[in-house]
């Protein structure tokens, strides 16, 4: 298990593109850690931002009686994919994992994948 800035970092220098990452917590917004990011991409704005996206997923699949889990939600930019992957452990849930990754640069289907292995070895 690895704590979540040895997680961001992770992120951020093994995945190909990565502008920033960050760990949220959806139910306040506010970002619990983050790496990156700078002068194209303010993470604190983000978190706050894609806390509302989560939030209003969440209770669209409730309104509509889905009886299923989120993996990630991506949005597609024109320059940039921005990856948001909501943690299912045990004592993670109410956090998701955001990845802004540089659209030229990404392979987003290899991106998806190492998110997910950084994801499953967090400690929160």
């Amino acid at each position: 298990m690895v704590n979540v800035e040895t997680a961001l970092k992770e992120a951020t220098t093994s995945i190909e593109g990565a502008i920033g990452a960050a760990l949220v917590d959806y139910g306040s917004g506010m970002a619990l850690g983050h790496v990156g990011g700078g002068k194209e991409l303010d993470l604190t704005v983000a978190a706050a931002g894609n806390t509302d996206v989560v939030r209003a997923k969440v209770r669209t699949m409730e309104m509509l009686g889905l009886k299923d889990e989120i993996e990630d939600i991506l949005i597609t930019l024109g320059t940039q994919y921005h990856l948001i992957r909501l943690m299912k452990g045990r004592n993670s849930e109410g956090f998701f994992l955001y990845l802004a990754l540089d659209r030229g640069r990404a392979n987003l289907a290899m991106a998806r994948h190492q998110l997910k292995k950084i994801e499953e070895s967090l400690e929160v």
